[in-house]
C-alpha cells in the first residue's frame, strides 16, 4: 500500500463572504472558535494525525493568518505559504499553484473552515486501494435543504454533485477533507482560477469515471458558514457562556451572556450584551445594550453594529 501522505494543503485564501461582517476583520480561518483560531485547531488536529508538513494558501487579509500561525513551530508543524495575487484562485486553482511547495504526488487537502475529525488513515487506505485521483470524506447529508450533496454510484465513485434542496435528499455531504493526487490539478495553467466541485472534478468524472471517489464515514462536523452558525459552533466548543480572547476587559457592572469577545475588547460599565459577537478592538460605550448583533470597530473607533445574520 502506498505510504500515507505527510503533507497537506489547508485552503485559507477564500473571501468568506457568507461570514461577513466577521470576515471584514479577519480571514475566516483566523476567526477564533472558543478562543482558538480555526486554522490553529485544524493544524493541531493534523499534527496529532502525523501530518506536519503544511502549506496554507493566502489571499484575503493574509496578515491575520500569518500572525496566528507563523511558521507553525509552536504547533510542531512546518508551515509554508502559497500567495494568490491579484485574485483568489479557487479550490482547484489554489492547489495547482501550491504544487511546487507541496512537492508530493499525493497530499491531503483540508478546507480552512472545516472542523471535523475524519480518520485520515482510513481515508487514505481507501484511496490507495483504488485508482482514484481524489477521494472525498463524506457523511450522510442530514440537512439537504441546507447543504448541497454528493451522489455516489454502487461502487463508491462520485457520480454527480447536486445542489441543496430536493436534489440533495439521500445524498452525502462533503466535510472539507480529501486526499488528492497532484495529477488531478496539473491540467490547470498555474495562476488560473478554477474550482474543484463544479469545475475540474466534474470534468474528471465525465472523462475518467471512477477518478473521484467518496469515503463515507460518521466523522463529526461543525459548520461555521454564517455568523449564527459560528456563534453556535463556538459555544459548542466553549466551557463557558462567555468566550473572551486576549486583553479583554468587562466592567463588573455590565451583564454579558452567550457572547463571543475577540481580542482587545473593552466593555464599559452598565452594558447589557446578549448573544453577540464582538470583534477585535471594539470598545463598547457605557450603558449600551446589544442583542443578537455583530459589533465591529469602525474607522473612527466607534462601534458599528449589525444584526446577527441567520
Amino acid at each position: 500500500m502506498r505510504q500515507r501522505p505527510a503533507g497537506a494543503l489547508i485552503l485559507t485564501a477564500g473571501l468568506g463572504t457568507r461570514l461577513r461582517p466577521l470576515t471584514n476583520v479577519r480571514a475566516k480561518p483566523a476567526i477564533p472558535v472558543a478562543g482558538e483560531p480555526i486554522v490553529r485547531r485544524i493544524i493541531t488536529w493534523l499534527v496529532r494525525c502525523g501530518v506536519r508538513d503544511l502549506v496554507l494558501n493566502l489571499h484575503h487579509l493574509p496578515q491575520t493568518l500569518t500572525r496566528v500561525v507563523g511558521d507553525g513551530s509552536d504547533l510542531s508543524a512546518h508551515v509554508r505559504y502559497s500567495w494568490e495575487q491579484p485574485v483568489v484562485l479557487g479550490s482547484a486553482g489554489g492547489p495547482r499553484l501550491a504544487l511546487p511547495l507541496l512537492a508530493a504526488d499525493t497530499f491531503f487537502i483540508v478546507n480552512g473552515d472545516t472542523l471535523t475529525d475524519v480518520d485520515l488513515d482510513a481515508l487514505h487506505a481507501q484511496h490507495a486501494a483504488s485508482s482514484a485521483l481524489v477521494t472525498l470524506a463524506l457523511v450522510p447529508n442530514t440537512e439537504p435543504q441546507h447543504y448541497g450533496g454528493v451522489r455516489l454510484d454502487s461502487d463508491g465513485a462520485v457520480a454527480a454533485f447536486v445542489p441543496r434542496g430536493p436534489a440533495a435528499e439521500g445524498s452525502c455531504h462533503f466535510v472539507g477533507v480529501q486526499v488528492a493526487a497532484a495529477e488531478a490539478f496539473r491540467s490547470i495553467p498555474a495562476g488560473t482560477a478554477a474550482n474543484s466541485i463544479g469545475g475540474v472534478y466534474d470534468t474528471l468524472i465525465a472523462a475518467r469515471p471512477g477518478s473521484i471517489r467518496g469515503f463515507v464515514c460518521d466523522a463529526p462536523f461543525w459548520d461555521v458558514g454564517t455568523p449564527r452558525d459560528y456563534l453556535n459552533t463556538s459555544q459548542a466548543f466553549a466551557q463557558d457562556d462567555v468566550v473572551a480572547g486576549r486583553r479583554v476587559e468587562i466592567d463588573r457592572s455590565s451583564v454579558v451572556t452567550r457572547s463571543i469577545l475577540w481580542d482587545d475588547v473593552t466593555v464599559e460599565g452598565g452594558c447589557r450584551i446578549e448573544g453577540c459577537v464582538i470583534t477585535d478592538g471594539v470598545r463598547v460605550p457605557a450603558g449600551s445594550t446589544y442583542n443578537a448583533a455583530v459589533l465591529v470597530r469602525a474607522a473612527d473607533g466607534a462601534v458599528a453594529s449589525s444584526p446577527l445574520p441567520v
